[in-house]
C-alpha cells in the first residue's frame, strides 16, 4: 500500500495498513454521510425558493389585504410539512451514518487490535533486548572501572611466567632471607 523503509518492521507495516484501511473506510463512510447531508440541504433550499416564489406570486396577484393574508397562511401549512419531512430525512441520515460508522468500525476492530497486540509484543521483546544488552555493556563497563589496572597486571603476570612456567617474580622461584638482628642480644 506504501513504501516503507528497510528500517520498518513487518509488525509495524501491517498495524500502519491496518490503521490506513480503517482509517479509509471510515473516512468514506463520513463523507458518504456529509454528501447525503449535503444533498438534503440542497433539496430544502430548492423547494424553499419554489414554496417562497409561488407564495410571492398569490400575493401580488392579491387585491384585498384579507386575501393577502389567507393566500400566506395557506402557504405556511405545506412549508411546515416539508420542513417536517427535512428534519425526518436528515434523522434518518445520522442513524444510517452510525449503523455504517459501526459496522466499518466493527469490521476493522478484530485486524486493528491484532496488529496493536502484535505490535507491542515486538516492542516489548525488542525493549527486554535492548535492556538486557545495555545492562551488560554497563556491567563490563563498571568492572573496568573498579579495578582499570586489572588488565595490565594480567598482562604483567602474562609475560612474567618463564618458559618452564614457573612464576617466582624477579628472582626466579628462590627465595631470600635476610637476617634481622635481635632486639635481646646485644654484644657487650
Amino acid at each position: 500500500m506504501f513504501p516503507f523503509s528497510q528500517s520498518v518492521t513487518p509488525a509495524v507495516r501491517s498495524h500502519l495498513d491496518a490503521q490506513a484501511n480503517f482509517m479509509n473506510d471510515l473516512s468514506k463512510s463520513m463523507f458518504k454521510s456529509f454528501q447525503q447531508m449535503c444533498d438534503l440541504n440542497i433539496q430544502l433550499a430548492q423547494t424553499m425558493l419554489e414554496e417562497t416564489t409561488t407564495a410571492t406570486q398569490h400575493l401580488a396577484t392579491q387585491t384585498r389585504p384579507t386575501e393577502a393574508i389567507s393566500a400566506v397562511s395557506a402557504r405556511a401549512q405545506p412549508t411546515a410539512e416539508k420542513l417536517r419531512a427535512f428534519q425526518q430525512h436528515l434523522s434518518r441520515v445520522a442513524a444510517e451514518s452510525q449503523v455504517e460508522m459501526a459496522r466499518v468500525t466493527e469490521q476493522h476492530v478484530q485486524e486493528t487490535t491484532r496488529t496493536a497486540r502484535a505490535l507491542a509484543d515486538e516492542v516489548q521483546r525488542v525493549a527486554s533486548e535492548e535492556t538486557e544488552r545495555g545492562m551488560r555493556n554497563q556491567q563490563e563497563a563498571m568492572r573496568n572501572f573498579s579495578d582499570p589496572f586489572k588488565g595490565i597486571i594480567d598482562a604483567a603476570r602474562g609475560q612474567g611466567d618463564g618458559a618452564d612456567g614457573s612464576s617466582g617474580g624477579p628472582t626466579g622461584g628462590k627465595q631470600t632471607t635476610t637476617a634481622t638482628p635481635r632486639s635481646g642480644t646485644a654484644a657487650h
